[in-house]
C-alpha cells in the first residue's frame, strides 16, 4: 500500500538517500534539493508540501507539491493552481507500480485541496522523459502548448 508521508527527524536521511537511476538523474534534482527548495518557497510566499512516499513502511520516493509560487519566470497556469514540482521513485522501485500508485495518492490528496481552492494541477518535464509523459497522460494531463525552462507544461483540470 502506497502512503504519502511527511518527511521527519527519523526518516530524512532515508528519503534524502534515494536516488532514480543514472539515466533519469537530468531529469529530476536531488531530493534533498528539493527539500530546500521548499524552505526558500516558504520563505517567499509559496506553499511547498513535501512528502515521502513509502510503499507499507518502506520509503520508495519522494513528491513535492507547491501552491501558490509567486516571484519566478513560470507558465501562465501556475497561478492559483497545484504543481506536481518534483516526484521520484528510487531506483530500486522502479517498475513495480508505485510510480502510478503514488500518483493516485497525490491527486487525492491535491483535490482536498489543502492549501487552497484551484482549478488545475499543472507539471513540467523534459521532452525526452517518455515515461513521465506516458504516466501523466494517463492520469488525464494534457500539454497546453507552453514550454518553461526548457520543459514541457502539462494540465489536469481537478
Amino acid at each position: 500500500m502506497i502512503t504519502l508521508r511527511k518527511i521527519t527527524l527519523d526518516n530524512r536521511r532515508k528519503i534524502f538517500n534515494l536516488e532514480v537511476s543514472e539515466d533519469q538523474r537530468r531529469f529530476v534534482a536531488s531530493n534533498l534539493s528539493s527539500v530546500a527548495s521548499c524552505y526558500v518557497l516558504s520563505q517567499n510566499g509559496g506553499h511547498p508540501l513535501p512528502f515521502a512516499i513509502y510503499a507499507d513502511e518502506q520509503p520508495v520516493g519522494f513528491v513535492m507539491i507547491t501552491y501558490g509560487i509567486t516571484g519566478y519566470d513560470l507558465p501562465s497556469i501556475a497561478d492559483g493552481s497545484y504543481c506536481i514540482l518534483r516526484l521520484m521513485i528510487d531506483h530500486q522501485y522502479q517498475n513495480r507500480g508505485y510510480g502510478r500508485q503514488a500518483m493516485v495518492e497525490i491527486l487525492k490528496f491535491i483535490r482536498s485541496y489543502p492549501v487552497g481552492p484551484a482549478e488545475y494541477c499543472w507539471i513540467s518535464y523534459s521532452s525526452e522523459n517518455v515515461g513521465a509523459k506516458k504516466i501523466y497522460e494517463s492520469f488525464g494531463f494534457r500539454e497546453n502548448g507552453e514550454i518553461c525552462h526548457d520543459e514541457l507544461i502539462t494540465v489536469l483540470e481537478l
